[in-house]
């Protein structure tokens, strides 16, 4: 998943529709329950090296790093990439609360046509990636290639992700809106049986509605196994004028709660999830365990 626009070139709508009928249905009953969250998303930026939060209080224990490297500039010291002039604090993130295991992503690109177009040399870089020491925690890798029905070439992805470690994951979505049997059809005749599945929702850019991203991970999860599929839900929508803001406690509840026995992460942390939208994420939860 990249930054909107960037989660680029995916149709939405204003969704007023969406909205207004959100908002009756909120009226007609008490206020869904928010299931405790598995992680978080950070997208690594010059802009956004020192992620702070309270990502915790969710119940987030996870971190999906986007990347580590992005258009040929690497956030690790490596001996293949050139190194940003800052680097993260990655010792300090290996102590938060909220990155107690982290999913490392490796090699990409902002442009998804360009990270398309050079799919063999980000695998090259990020088996390079992958093998440096850190700080971290380390729970497992993500590619940060996306995945969608347009994309005819992703087949050829297969041979490049065996010589990732693992575990492994990639990240899926529905630009062409196929509908969630075609999407899984077309993934599960590729897709290595080791490597897992972020399916992103697309509620954020109001490509659909949470009730039908859950049918999505449910058709996934049948012919890929539940332990191979989570949840991306993103924490954003569009915003007046153009632009992207945090999504309020009143879009997300509705979203996070449609997700519930799924491992949830919220797009992205650093982002659209400041303190006070935590804490009142926090507030609409139960005291569960988190859904493994």
């Amino acid at each position: 998943m990249r930054m909107p626009p960037s989660v680029s070139g995916r149709p939405y709508w204003l969704g007023a529709v969406l909205a207004a009928a959100l908002l009756l249905g909120a009226c007609s009953g008490p206020p869904p329950v928010v299931p405790p969250l598995a992680g978080v998303v950070w997208q690594p930026d010059n802009k956004t090296l020192d992620p702070r939060g309270n990502w915790q209080r969710m119940g987030a224990t996870e971190l999906l790093v986007q990347w580590t490297a992005v258009d040929g500039v690497a956030f690790v010291n490596n001996p293949l990439l050139p190194v940003a002039a800052q680097l993260p604090a990655w010792p300090r993130i290996a102590g938060e609360a909220w990155a107690q295991d982290v999913i490392v992503g490796l090699a990409g690109r902002f442009d998804e046509k360009a990270a398309r177009a050079d799919i063999v040399q980000l695998a090259q870089a990020s088996a390079v990636l992958a093998a440096q020491p850190t700080p971290l925690k380390v729970t497992g890798w993500y590619f940060p290639v996306e995945i969608d029905p347009t994309w005819k070439e992703a087949p050829s992805l297969a041979p490049l992700l065996a010589a990732l470690p693992r575990p492994l994951w990639i990240s899926v979505y529905d630009s062409a809106n196929v509908g969630p049997e075609a999407l899984v059809q077309g993934l599960a005749q590729w897709l290595p049986p080791d490597v897992g599945v972020f399916f992103q929702d697309g509620v954020g850019v109001h490509a659909r509605e949470a009730h039908v991203a859950r049918e999505y991970a449910d058709v996934l999860s049948a012919k890929l196994g539940r332990e191979r599929v989570r949840i991306i839900a993103e924490a954003f929508r569009p915003q007046s004028g153009g632009g992207f803001r945090s999504a309020t406690i009143d879009e997300l509840r509705p979203q996070l709660a449609r997700y519930a026995g799924y491992r949830i992460y919220l797009f992205d942390g650093p982002h659209y999830v400041p303190d006070a939208l935590t804490a009142q994420i926090a507030a609409a939860q139960l005291s569960a365990a988190k859904p493994r």
